[in-house]
């Protein structure tokens, strides 16, 4: 039996030791009759018990900590019945799983902490939350979930290293720990966000009162290998249950809410709201339908005419883009426009809407007899692609169009991601005799320097600019600043929704001579455009010829 475990004990029908091997003595202090539970750790007492008289009956095992003299060691103790010289004893063989049990704990402790901060990582986070939405429930004591993102975080990585951003991101989670309080759990769920769940906190003064303390601690400076670094953070936070009540939810929300402090300003805290911070998440099941509709087919080109404002006459089309999902209908813009620039898929869809318009005006110009031209919208994406000079010489080639009979939309802000990448691409595009639009004119950089800059040779004053006309004074002074602008500088002006004649008179009479709106003419498919062509239907009584499209 000295060779059977690592320890091996002889015990009463009540626990009591009666002999031990060699290897065991050496590594307890006990004496002969003691109980074996004297030997074990207090939290595994019952567990001994429960095991001893299981072990009456049919052999028992049980992983227990036993106390050492220096220290604690984990045993796996196999207990079973015996008969020695007609007496009943229990044998109990040990081997030490010490070791093994370290290995288990520091296993589980990285797959549930993040290995830079030792934070709790996504994984427990969840379960932290769920933990406290259960007892949110029972008690009734709502709480708040907060997520918390480094301003400026990725100028310390690419101007210092990585390596002194991982020293600034353990010193920030060491001063969110050290703000919290030990009920609250804080977690680094990747990058520069960490997350914090706070039970109890739900008015706006303790909102205000723990954010603040939050912030003043991110806001001082990190002294780094003789560095110091200013940073500071944006808070986000989601109310349970008021906005959400999972887990999933919360921190999506709390997150949500995070960007927006970022974008309106950052070293700011912002709790969540529907109307200011837009959709919490990407849409996932629509993104998915979204590559399902391009190998269906189920995109669609619409076409909004644009007329001349004093004959009423077609002079060309808007294309826009829609998509007509087989159960959803026809799936609005706004919903799917941004996904597909989020995933790159806008690059597929404009190349087709592009190609397929020029063609479109082959057979819109069969059908009225006379020339016109064609508008297309260029995405910021679209417009950074490398390829895209590719796709507008291939799209005119296809067609047998002139470049001149092209107009393309782009908005202010496009241009401004990158002015120089932006000059290069526009000049080259210029080159091919394609047209330049500003598209929502004014609402964007509104930048005058632009117009001296780029090739333009089309703005479209913004809706917003034309809906309260024409009882709306500063509206009126803006659409005239803009026409008197676009006259001296030799370029054409589109006035987008145009609703009512008396809109229509009002711009016609400053001298706007293009308008594009519900009152001539809706978004409608291709035959229907060409039905409105054959007809004329926008034409007015008077013969006056067709004047040329925007230049």
């Amino acid at each position: 039996m000295e060779a059977a475990g690592d320890i091996v004990l002889r015990l009463d029908a009540g626990g009591r030791i009666k002999a031990a091997s060699k290897r065991t003595g050496a590594l307890f202090s006990f004496e002969a009759g003691t109980f074996l539970a004297t030997l074990v750790a207090d939290p595994d007492q019952a567990g001994l018990g429960a095991a001893l008289q299981d072990a009456a009956g049919a052999p028992a095992r049980i992983e227990l900590r036993m106390k050492a003299p220096h220290k604690e060691l984990w045993f796996e103790l196999r207990l079973c019945r015996v008969q020695q010289s007609g007496d009943t004893v229990l044998l109990a063989v040990g081997r030490d799983i010490s070791a093994q049990r370290e290995t288990e704990d520091r296993l589980r402790h990285l797959a549930t902490h993040d290995s830079l901060t030792e934070l709790p990582n996504r994984l427990l986070l969840s379960d932290r939350i769920r933990m406290v939405i259960a007892h949110a429930r029972r008690s009734g004591q709502n709480f708040s979930v907060a997520t918390i993102g480094l301003d400026g975080f990725k100028k310390v990585n690419d101007g210092l290293g990585h390596p002194v951003g991982d020293a600034v991101l353990r010193i920030a989670a060491a001063r969110l720990r050290t703000t919290l309080r030990d009920s609250d759990t804080l977690a680094r769920i990747g990058g520069d966000e960490f997350v914090a769940v706070l039970p109890g906190t739900c008015t706006e003064a303790q909102i205000k009162l723990v954010t603040g303390r939050l912030l003043a601690a991110l806001q001082a400076p990190f002294e780094v290998d003789k560095h110091t670094i200013y940073i500071g953070a944006s808070i986000g936070l989601a109310l349970f249950p008021e906005h959400a009540e999972d887990e999933v939810q919360l921190v999506a929300l709390a997150d949500a809410a995070m960007s927006r402090a970022k974008e309106t300003g950052k070293a700011r805290c912002l709790v969540y709201s529907p109307r200011t911070s837009g959709p919490p998440e990407h849409d996932i099941s629509l993104e998915a339908a979204m590559f399902q509709a391009v190998r269906e087919g189920e995109f669609l080109l619409y076409y909004q005419p644009i007329v001349d404002a004093a004959t009423r006459r077609i002079q060309g089309f808007e294309t826009l883009m829609r998509w007509k999902h087989p159960t959803l209908g026809m799936v609005p813009p706004v919903r799917f426009i941004p996904i597909a620039e989020t995933n790159g898929l806008i690059n597929l869809l404009g190349a087709w809407a592009l190609k397929a318009a020029c063609v479109q005006l082959k057979h819109f110009e069969e059908a009225a007899k006379r020339s016109l031209y064609i508008s297309v919208n260029i995405s910021p994406r679209q417009f950074r692609n490398d390829k895209f000079l590719e796709v507008l010489d291939h799209a005119l080639a296809f067609s047998g169009m002139s470049g001149s009979q092209l107009v393309l939309e782009i908005t202010e802000g496009t241009l401004m991601i990158d002015p120089v990448h932006a000059e290069s691409i526009l000049v080259k595009m210029a080159e091919r005799q394609a047209r330049i639009a500003i598209d929502d004119f004014g609402t964007g950089y509104s930048s005058l320097a632009y117009l001296k800059r780029f090739p333009i040779s089309v703005l479209k004053i913004d809706r917003a600019f034309i809906k309260d006309l024409p009882d709306a004074p500063k509206d009126g002074a803006i659409c005239n600043a803009v026409l008197d602008l676009a006259k001296h500088l030799g370029l054409s002006v589109v006035a987008e929704g145009v609703e009512t004649e008396a809109q229509l008179d009002y711009l016609d009479q400053r001298g706007c001579q293009y308008i594009q709106g519900y009152l001539t003419g809706k978004p409608m498919p291709a035959h229907a455009a060409m039905a409105a062509l054959k007809e004329d239907l926008y034409a007015s009584l008077m013969p006056i010829e067709p004047q040329a499209g925007p230049r």
